[in-house]
């Protein structure tokens, strides 16, 4: 047992529990609305464009409040933080639930959702940097490894849960399940509401808390510059890249505002948050190919549902399973991962698991209509391992470049450029998918005139600009394997 800040005593196992699931419950909720859009639209009476603000507005929220929770672990004690992030979390996801079905309804549950992406943008980081703070180096590799059950595991179950509530009415020990879009919150509410009432009793105040001054710039330079910034890439996937009001204005004026933030932060002896951790390149390196972890699993996963339900003709209850043995794949070997890291060091595990990465890809830039989904559900699984072998790792290692007193600031700083990366590939992705299927698109007369060869080119125009996907996942993959050759061997300081 160890001791927290006032000397009282804990569970560091508990601790974990509580954290691991909680996030875990956050990032099952935020992935369930891809399965969840026709539900909600014929509920709410709203159009596509509309239905898909539920995960717009998520991803900026939670984007946006990312680079404050360096600055909450630091100043309010864990135990008061914790609860007050599961209490917002619980009231986002209770209120989503609870809007009624109506047009007017709508903005009850994107309020909701905007409450619940609050508070997971800061709890990922926080999970990490109590995870850094009460487990020693070796048992920390483990325990991170853990966590990549919320960034891996969760966001492939979402998706599946969903689409088996929604498929029919079920019976779980006696209990009647209906395919309501509302129980797509229970499992999520249920597990937080658990960890609340587990927290009080067992929850300590395990980071260490200091004075930090209000610095309200900061706040808001962080708030408006990283939301503008996200909000601009989020739009170029239904405006293009060079939409001025839409995409350019409110991306430019964040990539200033956060310019001056940075310049801000460089100068306080007290940062909001210290961005000097990009200076050491012990923590840089492997920050970048967590980055590019993120944008070559985007490459694949973004579009290959769409791929298995438009061309393949799958249910979205079906192409969830197709992807679940990849899904336990990741999740069982993330723990793992904890443990290779300590035998033989994040090069040798980086350098592998990118190569399997990279050919899992390989094939998917050669797929047809015709493509098997065994086939994927195997090629896809193969990629979930790489990702799994190099994920957590790579996070451990750029944790480490630090003391437990940066933990706060590495975390958040880790957790923001994921983030950036992220949003950046989804930009990428959707623009160049668009513009590839409308280059290849045929004329709308050709539908009148022959609607066989019309229904034929419009396949053939969706299968370009899926391989163009997965290539431009290929090549961020095989970029990652190259930049893997510079992390130092285990044992080299």
């Amino acid at each position: 047992m160890s001791q927290d800040i006032h000397g009282k005593t804990y569970h560091a196992t508990v601790i974990l529990i509580i954290t691991l699931t909680t996030t875990f419950a956050g990032s099952l909720m935020q992935t369930t609305m891809a399965t969840a859009m026709p539900a909600l639209m014929k509920a709410f009476q709203i159009s596509f464009s509309t239905a898909q603000q539920a995960t717009t507005w998520f991803l900026l929220v939670n984007g946006a409040v990312v680079p404050l929770s360096a600055y909450l672990a630091i100043k309010f004690p864990t135990k008061w933080l914790l609860l007050g992030l599961d209490v917002l979390l619980l009231a986002g996801m209770l209120i989503s639930y609870a809007a009624p079905s109506a047009t007017n309804g709508w903005w009850l549950f994107i309020a909701g959702r905007i409450m619940a992406a609050a508070a997971f943008g800061i709890l990922l980081p926080l999970m990490q940097t109590i995870i850094a703070t009460i487990f020693p180096p070796k048992q920390m590799a483990v325990a991170m490894g853990l966590s990549g059950l919320v960034v891996g595991l969760a966001p492939a179950l979402g998706p599946i849960l969903s689409g088996w509530i929604l498929s029919r009415n079920h019976r779980l020990f006696g209990l009647l399940i209906s395919h309501s879009w509302r129980n797509i919150f229970l499992v999520p509410i249920i597990l937080v509401a658990c960890m609340l009432i587990l927290a009080i009793f067992q929850m300590k105040d395990v980071l260490p808390n200091r004075a930090v001054p209000r610095d309200f710039t900061s706040l808001s330079l962080s708030l408006v510059g990283f939301s503008s910034l996200l909000l601009g890439l989020t739009n170029v996937a239904t405006v293009g890249w060079w939409n001025i009001p839409a995409v350019l204005v409110p991306g430019i004026s964040g990539l200033l505002l956060i310019c001056v933030f940075i310049h801000r932060q460089l100068r306080l002896d007290i940062p909001f948050l210290n961005v000097r951790v990009f200076l050491n390149k012990a923590f840089t390196l492997p920050t970048v190919l967590v980055v590019l972890v993120m944008m070559a699993m985007y490459g694949v996963e973004m579009m290959l549902p769409t791929y298995l339900q438009n061309i393949l003709g799958l249910t979205p209850f079906q192409s969830g399973l197709t992807l679940l043995g990849g899904a336990l794949f990741m999740g069982g070997l993330s723990p793992v991962s904890g443990f290779l890291f300590n035998r033989v060091g994040v090069r040798r595990l980086a350098l592998f698991g990118f190569s399997l990465l990279t050919l899992g890809t390989l094939p998917f830039a050669f797929i047809t209509t015709t493509t098997s989904a065994r086939l994927i559900g195997i090629i896809y699984a193969l990629r979930l391992i790489g990702i799994a072998l190099v994920m957590m790792p790579l996070t451990i290692s750029a944790m480490n470049a630090f003391p437990q007193s940066m933990a706060a600031h590495a975390s958040t700083a880790n957790n923001m450029a994921r983030q950036l990366g992220a949003s950046v590939a989804v930009a990428l992705l959707s623009s160049v998918t668009q513009n590839i299927i409308s280059q290849h698109m045929p004329t709308g007369q050709l539908k009148v005139t022959n609607p066989v060869a019309y229904a034929g080119q419009t396949l053939a125009a969706s299968m370009a600009g899926f391989r163009v996907s997965f290539c431009i996942g290929l090549v961020f993959a095989v970029v990652g394997l190259g930049v893997a050759w510079f992390l130092k061997p285990k044992g080299e300081n």
